[in-house]
């Protein structure tokens, strides 16, 4: 199990992280999400030992301690995926993966690599050399060699950035299946909400240098504690109580995902359409209420200027009032 304690961290005086504190267990994956420059990126090298901490980091009872303690940073049984690959670009991708097998058993190393091979979807292309492939061809090389020795412990930041939006949904799901079985524990620093949404078995939010929300991603995308939460996961409203119901008092205010509104042909909130966008599987409609945009999908563009009507269910506005 992986248990921080009070971990901080900064560069000048400001700092980066302050008092973070959490546990893993084997086997579990989490995703650590925030805007850019929360930590996301420095957390995951503090664990690895690229950076000192005053607090305290361990693995089962052993606590791992950093660059002012070892001259060689990381564990054995700790691998990290850097958003810079570093592979060995002369070298096929065959012989990247394997760079740290063993030689002394030829075909117990050749197995694995082509089981990695496998997983990251590059058997095609296992003579190739490195330098010649592209971003994100690269990418998923560096994600197989960070596997070859199988690691108890596996940090990936922003691990599918470089790869085709195509390939990059079943290249995560192999991959993330692959650490389950293996029982591998993960750390997934991202961007991305599908990383989080989709396969995290707990997620949390970096803010302002501290842990900002932590829990299910399920519980945090259906019951956000707030709009920077929500907004995490893509395109968020956040509306007072009055806007949805006129003839309420309280000022507390509703957060709504786009598609959680729907157009009404009776009565509702009136609008004003503004712009449409495609996104293939519907519209996006932005809208004007007063000074304040409201988005919500639909399945059809709407005509710039039209009045329109949207609704809300009553049931939704009261659990998400806050």
């Amino acid at each position: 199990m992986l248990k921080l304690k009070n971990v901080s961290f900064a560069y000048a005086e400001e700092p980066i992280l302050k008092n973070i504190s959490f546990k893993l267990d084997k086997g579990e994956l989490l995703s650590v999400i925030g805007e850019s420059g929360c930590g996301k990126s420095t957390l995951l090298k503090l664990i690895y030992g690229l950076l000192h901490t005053d607090g305290n980091i361990y693995w089962d009872e052993k606590e791992l301690l950093g660059p002012n303690f070892n001259l060689v940073p990381g564990e054995d049984f700790i691998k990290y995926l850097a958003q810079d690959f570093d592979l060995m670009l002369p070298l096929s991708v065959a012989d990247n993966i394997g760079k740290y097998l063993s030689n002394q058993f030829p075909q117990q190393k050749k197995n694995r690599i082509k089981e990695l091979l496998e997983v990251v979807e590059m058997t095609d292309l296992a003579d190739k050399k490195a330098k010649l492939l592209s971003g994100g061809q690269q990418q998923r090389v560096a994600l197989a060699r960070a596997l070859a020795k199988k690691p108890e412990l596996l940090l990936l930041d922003e691990p599918f950035s470089h790869i085709d939006h195509f390939r990059k949904n079943n290249l995560r799901r192999k991959v993330f299946a692959y650490l389950k079985e293996q029982n591998i524990a993960c750390i997934v620093a991202t961007h991305d909400s599908t990383d989080a949404l989709s396969f995290a078995d707990k997620t949390i939010v970096l803010k302002n240098a501290k842990i900002y929300a932590t829990g299910h991603p399920e519980d945090l995308y259906k019951n956000p504690p707030n709009k920077y939460v929500a907004s995490l996961f893509g395109d968020v409203n956040e509306l007072s109580l009055q806007d949805l119901k006129p003839e309420e008092k309280s000022r507390k205010k509703v957060i709504l995902y786009p598609q959680e509104i729907r157009l009404s042909n009776r009565k509702g909130i009136k609008v004003e359409v503004k712009e449409s966008w495609f996104n293939g599987a519907n519209w996006l409609i932005s809208t004007m209420l007063k000074n304040k945009t409201i988005y919500f999908y639909h399945d059809a563009s709407l005509i710039a200027g039209k009045m329109v009507n949207l609704k809300v269910s009553d049931e939704l506005i009261a659990s998400r009032l806050k």
